[in-house]
């Protein structure tokens, strides 16, 4: 599967933080938020005009702006269809 921007993931989507491409300060915060690769992340919710979104990462939901989400390349998880 094809690594993509997080900002593109929709609500209830689930995904594996594979790069954090922001350097400098962006990329210092972003990580110290817990937003690290290798971490699971869910997108929970939307603002209404979709930005910021709010994901659950780790046991505790975080908002993010889709300018700060567009340096994170995420890698969908797919979860298997109940039979």
């Amino acid at each position: 599967m094809k690594a993509k921007s997080l900002r593109l993931l929709k609500v209830n989507q689930k995904a594996i933080i594979k790069s954090i491409s922001a350097r400098g300060e962006l990329g210092r915060r972003i990580r110290d938020m817990g937003l690290l690769p290798g971490t699971e992340i869910q997108v929970v919710g939307r603002a209404p005009l979709k930005d910021p979104v709010a994901l659950r990462l780790k046991g505790f939901t975080l908002t993010l702006r889709n300018n700060e989400a567009d340096y994170i390349l995420v890698e969908e998880i797919n979860v298997p269809a109940n039979d």
